[in-house]
């Protein structure tokens, strides 16, 4: 079964290859599963990128053992639910290591989860590839073992921040996010750049995600004349309540930030379809359809392939697409390498130049392990929702 951008060479003829060189392996080596772990917030307020991400991996692994597997290896996904909970992922990671016996890690999806985890991953070795956004998780030097498949969050705020200042024009900005470590790292780090460009910030703060009421923090915004409100968290909850409030405050300031802003599960917890407008969220070329409503055309191979098989309704598709390529990722190290040793598959990760992903082409080196493309990034209408793909946002040509 073909199913990604490229052509595999599964099964016998793979098998045949590593016959062919005299790499005569135990029996239980070329037999035993790909192993591959997948830390995912899957419950908790900030478990909507996980379970995208997870339909993905579903898809990806299931697909490719549909094809015989990689060089006739069966994946096994090891999934652990971390709750977006630091010291689960640290337990489930530990497990995976000495127990499950992993050959390869994918996840967390949570920074706060990877700031905790990926020193251990960096000890054991373990190849680990993730979406977090936090640039402190990826330094070759530190952290050899680990990649990063989605933009960094400096890539991130720059486009958000860029947005706001030439596009929306605006200069009072208030900066919000959540309180996981994730949170209070963005918004650090936003506020400190949109200072050295010489915006305003009125206000700040860091919120419980499951802080019920929001009206408290949206009256000091609006009280000290924010014209934008950068939000960095990744709970639907929390963003669908500050949007319902901003509608009862009758105050019309766009909200602009983090891609789960545009997740599709917030059409069912704002107050009503009014409320999501004016709402810009982070997104990609690759999952954004132009005037005429088109889709690059390998984001549409990829749509086709997807229905009746993974619900997009309610996701982003950079997050399916993500977990796909995540696999893929893994799968192809050891499909061309002949090995699933952790050597081989970090080797040829630091080989990839415009690998062809679904979410993106990356590029990797020794020196260099933020994969994802910066031109790629742009901003949505978040409610444009369609298939998990998004219209531009107002300003782009």
């Amino acid at each position: 079964m073909g199913f990604t951008r490229r052509e595999f060479t599964f099964g016998a003829a793979g098998t045949l290859g590593a016959s062919a060189v005299g790499l005569a392996r135990p029996a239980i080596a070329e037999s035993e599963p790909l192993r591959i772990g997948w830390l995912a917030a899957l419950t908790g307020p900030s478990s909507a990128p996980a379970i995208g991400f997870n339909r993905g991996v579903l898809f990806a692994a299931d697909a490719l053992n549909a094809a015989g597997g990689v060089k006739g290896r069966k994946i096994e996904i090891v999934t652990r639910d971390t709750q977006g909970d630091p010291t689960k992922a640290v337990n489930a990671t530990q497990e995976m290591i000495s127990q499950a016996k992993v050959h390869a890690i994918w996840g967390p999806t949570n920074s706060g989860e990877s700031l905790a985890v990926t020193p251990i991953m960096a000890r054991a070795k373990m190849p680990n590839i993730h979406p977090c956004v936090v640039d402190s998780l990826i330094d070759p030097v530190k952290f050899p073992n680990a990649f990063r498949l989605a933009p960094s969050n400096g890539q991130w705020d720059d486009a958000v921040r860029g947005y706001c200042l030439n596009v929306l024009k605006v200069k009072k900005i208030a900066v919000i996010g959540d309180t996981t470590g994730y949170g209070v790292t963005a918004v650090g780090a936003s506020v400190t750049a949109f200072k050295k460009d010489g915006a305003e910030i009125v206000y700040q703060a860091n919120i419980d995600s499951t802080q019920p009421d929001m009206t408290p923090d949206m009256l000091r915004a609006k009280n000290a004349g924010a014209e934008a409100i950068v939000v960095w968290s990744v709970s639907t909850g929390m963003e669908a309540r500050m949007f319902n409030t901003r509608a009862t405050l009758g105050w019309d300031v766009p909200f602009v930030g983090h891609p789960s802003m545009s997740s599709g599960e917030l059409a069912g917890l704002v107050e009503k379809p009014a409320n999501w407008e004016k709402v810009y969220a982070i997104g990609y070329k690759s999952c954004s359809y132009d005037a005429n409503g088109k889709l690059p055309a390998h984001s549409q191979e990829l749509v086709d392939r997807l229905k009746g098989k993974v619900n997009l309704a309610d996701t982003l598709l950079w997050w399916v697409a993500g977990g796909i390529d995540a696999i893929e990722l893994v799968s192809k190290a050891v499909e061309t390498s002949g090995s699933s040793s952790s050597e081989a598959i970090i080797k040829y990760w630091n080989s990839l130049t415009k690998y062809p992903g679904y979410f993106g082409d990356y590029s990797f080196s020794e020196s260099q392990h933020n994969g994802y493309p910066t031109e790629e990034v742009v901003m949505s209408a978040a409610s444009s929702a369609r298939d998990g793909t998004f219209a531009l946002a107002p300003g782009y040509t």
